[in-house]
């Protein structure tokens, strides 16, 4: 029992909510294989670590001898998911769900184990429904029930439309987990009603419900809005050494934490003791580094993480970069010129200043030169600037 214990802090470890625990601890005595799923639907090709925060805890279950399915959404992507979107989302064409498709599994299989990985395509039953199916489907669940949907309420009060076709893609998905007879199903806060539908419709079906397993979003580099390329505030798995490394050391000391509980595959004593060497006076960016040369580590190389750490300490700290930058965060709005950044984050006494010192290749960002003087950065930036040699700020774009 104490390994069953164990067992259970190490899936619940990071997790939002687990529905229900009980059911899972059933579910684990039983000592079968248990069919853990995660659906996907590729509306976009590039996986951010944002991703991998579910990834991880399915590769948990994969070490842990279950068997895992990744689920590719290839009709469902088709519907488009209206999960916290505040407009109808345009379907994609299925040329366009292939070909992302295709990207996604490469990219997956940087976290999960190819050879203990099942891939499903959604399409290959739910095409089968045909209309007598979707109508059953649908007489499944009524509008008001739809309505409960956060996303849907606001959208209906506001006065936005919602096509019918979305009422339909919770239905799908949960029928998703019907077809498979899923035993556990993961997905993210956003996913939550979308998720519990599966467990409505096994129990339909005469089936054990499946446990739903929901982990958070992760904040991206400006710690405020979720990791997202849209919001330029994230880190791609495919992104080059460096430049992985030098984004993880730009998160704040209070976001590290939640890195490396979300991203870490340490024990989570090891993270405590880190916490506590903090307390006791070592240095945040140590752990950080720590982290920075994990996670490198983990999608590309132990050798790409020990360059690009020591590119990292070429570019600062043989720089004399100050342990104690000042930190601040700076409102962009539609976008902030250099110039005024560097006036408002207190590094130059004017836009002129500002102006002349980057012509001079005085003025530094992440420790690269910069020479574009009309440069507007985009809110969810978030680096080290330099001007001149003493003078550092660590800004973040709200």
């Amino acid at each position: 029992m104490a390994d069953l214990a164990q067992i259970m802090a190490e899936i619940k470890r990071g997790t939002d909510e687990v529905l229900l625990e009980a059911d899972l601890l059933e579910k684990l005595k039983e000592g079968r294989p248990l069919k853990i799923k995660l659906g996907a639907d590729p509306t976009a090709p590039d996986i951010h670590l944002g991703h991998t925060v579910i990834l991880n805890k399915l590769r948990l279950f994969q070490d842990l001898g279950h068997e895992v399915i990744f689920l590719i959404g290839d009709f469902t992507g088709m519907v488009g998911d209206p999960s916290g979107k505040n407009s109808t989302r345009p379907p994609l064409t299925r040329e366009q769900v292939l070909a992302n498709a295709e990207t996604y599994k490469e990219q997956v299989f940087k976290i999960l184990d190819p050879a203990k990985t099942r891939i499903e395509f959604n399409s290959s039953w739910l095409e089968d429904l045909g209309a007598a199916g979707m109508i059953r489907l649908a007489s499944r669940q009524t509008v008001a029930r739809m309505m409960e949907r956060d996303d849907f309420k606001k959208r209906f009060a506001s006065g936005q439309s919602i096509a019918i076709h979305e009422f339909m893609y919770p239905l799908l998905q949960g029928y998703d987990s019907v077809a498979l007879n899923a035993d556990v199903e993961l997905g993210g806060t956003d996913q939550k009603f979308n998720l519990l539908m599966g467990r409505e419709l096994q129990k339909s079906e005469g089936m054990k419900p499946q446990v739903v397993i929901m982990m958070p979003l992760l904040e991206g580099l400006d710690g405020v809005k979720k990791m997202s390329k849209s919001a330029g505030n994230y880190i791609g798995i495919s992104e080059a050494p460096d430049e992985m490394f030098g984004k993880i050391m730009s998160i704040s000391d209070e976001l590290m934490w939640r890195y490396l509980e979300l991203l870490s595959f340490r024990p989570l004593t090891e993270i405590e003791q880190f916490k506590a060497d903090v307390e006791a006076g070592a240095n945040p960016r140590d752990i950080k580094i720590a982290l920075a040369k994990e996670i490198i580590g983990r999608f590309h190389s132990e050798e790409a993480a020990e360059a690009a750490h020591q590119a990292f300490i070429n570019r600062f700290q043989k720089g004399a970069m100050p342990d104690d930058i000042p930190e601040l965060t700076l409102e962009a709005g539609e976008g902030l010129a250099i110039a005024n950044l560097l006036k408002e984050a207190g590094l130059v006494g004017s836009t002129s200043d500002a102006m002349r010192m980057i012509k001079q290749g005085a003025v530094k960002m992440d420790g690269d030169k910069l020479e574009d003087s009309k440069l507007v950065l985009s809110t969810g930036t978030c680096a080290v600037f330099q001007v001149g040699k003493r003078k550092f700020a660590k800004v973040t774009l709200a």
